[in-house]
């Protein structure tokens, strides 16, 4: 297609080209002479508007608008497990070797790799009646990971021919549909455009939590398998660092991390550190089954929105081969600026704080697209995304519009307090402002799989943490010494569970994670102290004195024993439990 337009006006990263008669919205098109990528966002008559994902300056009008014909679209295949990409899906390691630190204008390097060979295994038989969704063979794209070489959606018809087993590139041909249209040629790369959501056979209800390792998210604040998250707090109280939790722990099949316009040092962090991280399932780094997409706050904000969708698509893809896929987006906040930039250019009319009336239904776009679906084709498959989205209200303010409109549309609500991230307790989730609408599922699934009253245990916990804010409300009028022994109790209780429970150290070597077993196993302990620090206090023993026990530091320590340690750990706790109890003669 050699149908070009002028450009008539640049605006920061929009761009309005005329002699663009027949483009479509959403139309990728190459600006300038360097061929700098845009998408079309506005048509007028033949005018066209385009923001552009790269750098405009040195523009000027007059130069030329190439059309494409095609929408934002990314590739899909074997070999985006490992990988880097920016936010148009360049692959910045190639990009790297190509050009250096700094990415070149108008640089176009194919998102998946042209030239490796990938062994097929054709799992279909010539002859057999293929729909969407269908298996046609297997690729090992990373240890433990099977790449499903799929029939590509739309498709249906009769597999006339299918390659033999062997070594093929991404294009190579290795299979051929006849359809009603006539014959499709199959090859191991598919393209799918960013702004529509991959199709599937039916959306379930959730059933299983998303097991993430830190004990205040799994027991009190569960996400499910399927399910969305927002965590929102102020600077400094640790959303990027539980992101980076969430991604190194979650036992998803799947891990597709994007920063979306985040300091350079954080992602650089990321960068560094993941691609050394082990893989707790596998041994291997855990980088073969992570894709990282990186758009730095300094990268053009155009291509802020592009990430989010490229990574949402990517996970689609791996959900649609009836993988668990979790995807952490940090931060949603930076993309609705970029938002509120780009709508400011095209000088469409403000909504509340200047960003602009429909970002309400893009965040819904996004978030509405993870889930857990019963995927297309003949085998019944199931696959799911969670969406896990940080926001960064200015001053911490929840009530400003990115947190709110998010908050319409999430199921679980892990507020962040800088108050907490001062007196550093981390995670710093605030447990009274926090919650959860899985607890029905989650309740259920611990029930049945690590054991029994998980329910009522957690409601308990959550009692005591609220009847400790209420008290601290007293203790700051009057002092705690007017307060009756069981109110005493009550607070010495809440302590526990703060500091042997819910703090929890992401960098320590054990800490750092602990699993559902061993999370209800602490939860027992405590509980088991709590009964006998309330026969005490009826005996007449004074909470100073249970206060003091040394028992109470051997439960803050819990968390921090090796696995391999625990039953011996558990079994020396309750023992002391016991012996300095009796010393208080209960």
């Amino acid at each position: 297609m050699d149908e070009r337009g002028c450009i008539i006006r640049i605006t920061g990263p929009v761009v309005q080209a005329e002699n663009m008669l027949g483009s479509r919205m959403f139309e990728i098109v190459k600006v300038g002479h360097e061929g700098l990528i845009g998408e079309i966002i506005s048509l007028e008559k033949d005018i066209a508007t385009i923001q552009v994902y790269e750098e405009t300056s040195g523009l000027c009008p007059g130069e030329s608008v190439q059309r494409t014909g095609i929408s934002l679209s990314v590739e899909l295949g074997p070999g985006l497990l490992g990988n880097i990409y920016d936010g148009i899906q360049r692959p910045l390691k190639e990009i790297n070797l190509q050009t250096g630190d700094f990415i070149s204008r108008g640089v176009s390097i194919p998102a998946l790799n042209r030239e490796k060979l990938w062994e097929f295994f054709p799992v279909e038989k010539t002859g057999m009646k293929v729909e969407t969704g269908d298996v046609l063979g297997t690729v090992n794209e990373s240890p433990g990971i099977i790449h499903y070489i799929l029939v590509p959606p739309g498709v249906n018809g009769t597999l006339t021919w299918i390659t033999d087993p062997g070594n093929y590139t991404v294009e190579d041909h290795i299979a051929t549909i006849v359809t009603p249209g006539g014959e499709r040629p199959v090859s191991m790369r598919q393209n799918w455009p960013v702004r529509i959501p991959r199709t599937f056979k039916e959306k379930l209800e959730p059933v299983e939590p998303l097991i993430t390792g830190q004990r205040i998210i799994d027991m009190l604040f569960p996400i499910t398998k399927g399910g969305t998250a927002a965590i929102p707090g102020p600077f400094g109280s640790g959303k990027t660092v539980v992101q980076h939790q969430l991604a190194k722990w979650v036992n998803a099949d799947i891990i597709v991390f994007v920063g979306c316009g985040e300091r350079g040092n954080e992602m650089a962090d990321v960068l560094h550190e993941f691609p050394n991280l082990e893989d707790p399932r596998t041994g291997e780094p855990l980088m073969n089954r992570m894709v990282l997409i990186a758009n730095t706050s300094n990268m053009p904000v155009a291509a802020r929105e592009a990430s989010v969708y490229t990574g949402m698509t990517i996970a689609e893809y791996y959900r649609d081969m009836g993988y668990d896929v979790a995807l952490m987006a940090d931060s949603t906040s930076r993309w609705a600026e970029a938002m509120r930039e780009i709508s400011g250019r095209l000088e469409e009319m403000p909504g509340e704080e200047g960003y602009p009336a429909y970002l309400g239904s893009r965040l819904a776009d996004f978030y509405e697209r993870a889930g857990r679906v019963r995927i297309s084709g003949k085998t019944e498959k199931i696959g799911s995304i969670s969406v896990i989205g940080a926001v960064s209200p200015p001053g911490g303010d929840f009530s400003e519009p990115v947190t709110q409109n998010t908050l319409r549309i999430v199921k679980v609500f892990w507020s962040l307090d800088a108050d907490l991230a001062y007196k550093r307790h981390f995670p710093a989730i605030n447990w009274l402002m926090s919650y959860s609408l899985y607890l029905g599922p989650a309740g259920a699934w611990w029930d049945r799989h690590v054991g029994p009253e998980w329910g009522s245990r957690m409601k308990r916990i959550m009692a005591i943490l609220q009847k400790e804010s209420e008290l601290e409300e007293i203790v700051k009028l009057v002092g705690p010494d007017v307060l009756p022994e069981p109110d005493k109790l009550i607070l010495v209780n809440a302590e526990v569970i703060r500091e042997s429970l819910l703090m929890q150290y992401a960098f320590h070597p054990f800490d750092t994670y602990s699993n559902p077993e061993k999370q209800y196993r602490m939860v027992n302990m405590i509980f088991r102290y709590f009964d006998l620090a309330t026969r005490a206090v009826k005996q007449g023993i004074p909470v100073e004195r249970i206060r003091t026990m040394p028992l109470l530091s051997y439960l803050a320590r819990m968390g921090r024993t090796p696995a391999e340690q625990d039953e011996q750990m558990f079994f020396d706790i309750e023992r002391a439990m016991d012996e300095q109890f009796a010393a208080l003669g209960v």
